[in-house]
């Protein structure tokens, strides 16, 4: 519109320049030779269709506006007089709303990295309402209003405390992650086509693996003396479990449950068709399945043995694992080489169990 405005006010000039050296009689004739143009348009051409642009609004009222009302009402123009003292208005009125206009409407937006504190806050205090919030905010010498919380949360789609405090198996498992055990059968078939029935157990805390042995027939006095063992090695390990999760498959005697409650280990059954009740063990049971038995012909029990005994070795000495930062059950994660040793980086590969297992290490 500014350009256009201009573009008008530079042209109209240049014609006025060329009025300059018109006589007042020459003046006189083109006037009355552009009302009779004008009067033979406006026989043709509807008034009321008649549309000006908002450039041609503002030309006309800068050069109307300073005639008296009675010139204005004189002249044969295409709309009322009051039509052009409007627009004039309205031009006045957007001057002064631009004029007035504050550079920064509103409140400040918040700084990022608070956002970001105060996302943090809340997935990892799903309790927490934005007051909570707002109040653990102030405690860090960060000032914001608990509205401005409020907002950011209600911007993310996240629910109040209440509908977001209850608490998921996933949140529960790593919450009491250092007094839970797991347990489960496994079941696979060796080259001799007894099926053969695997008891593992593994800690939540640093998952480590204890696999109590392999049989035929999992009857219920092998079964209990499985469960000794394993009270046994877990008072030399020192180990202070407190719960065992476990399903609800028959094999495991009734007994079983009475020797870990006189250990001080309480028994927690899932539930029926809730896997993720016992995801831990569940988990370690497809890695011992795609790592070792799908890739071993295990002969016969005797073999299936020393394969899982080589493979436990492997997992709670080697094997890293993300939810412990790439760590070991029982070896600590390695620091980081320096650039002089990446430089001279020489490595040597140990194998198990034929090579199907492969450990890497830094040669000496």
């Amino acid at each position: 519109m500014l350009l256009r405005l201009a573009y008008l006010t530079v042209t109209n000039t240049f014609v006025m320049l060329r009025l300059l050296p018109m006589s007042d009689r020459d003046k006189d004739a083109e006037i009355l030779a552009l009302r009779h143009q004008i009067t033979v348009l406006e026989r043709q051409l509807d008034p009321e269709r008649v549309k000006f642009t908002p450039e041609d609004r503002a030309f006309l009222a800068a050069v109307l506006t300073p005639l008296p009302r009675q010139a204005l009402r004189r002249l044969r123009l295409l709309v009322q007089p009051d039509t052009v003292l409007r627009w004039h208005r309205n031009l006045i009125k957007q001057r002064h709303a631009h004029t007035c206009r504050p550079k920064r409407p509103g409140r400040p937006p918040t700084v990022h990295s608070i956002r970001t504190l105060i996302l943090r806050l809340v997935h990892e205090n799903p309790s927490w309402g934005y007051r909570r919030v707002h109040g653990e905010l102030a405690t860090l010498g960060i000032k914001v209003a608990a509205s401005t919380v409020w907002e950011i949360l209600k911007a993310e789609g996240i629910d109040p405390a209440p509908h977001r405090s209850n608490t998921t198996w996933a949140g529960f498992l790593r919450s009491q992650a250092e007094v839970l055990l797991a347990c489960d059968f496994i079941e696979t078939v060796p080259l001799t086509g007894q099926r053969q029935y695997i008891l593992a157990v593994i800690e939540h805390a640093t998952r480590r693996i204890r696999i109590l042995g392999t049989t035929a027939h999992p009857t219920a006095p092998w079964v209990t003396q499985a469960v000794r063992n394993l009270v046994m090695d877990l008072d030399d390990a020192g180990t202070r479990a407190r719960y065992l999760i476990r399903d609800r498959d028959a094999k495991f005697p009734v007994l079983f449950d009475q020797i870990l409650c006189d250990a001080g280990i309480q028994t927690v059954l899932t539930g029926v068709r809730i896997p993720r009740m016992n995801a831990i063990i569940e988990r370690w049971v497809q890695t011992c399945r795609h790592e070792l038995l799908d890739r071993t012909l295990i002969r016969n029990e005797h073999h299936l043995r020393h394969a899982l005994r080589q493979f436990e070795l492997h997992y709670n000495t080697h094997r890293p694992h993300q939810a412990m930062q790439q760590a070991a059950p029982l070896r600590a994660a390695t620091d980081p080489l320096t650039n002089a040793q990446i430089a001279q980086l020489k490595t040597r590969r140990k194998d198990r169990l034929d090579g199907v297992l492969h450990e890497y290490q830094h040669a000496a």
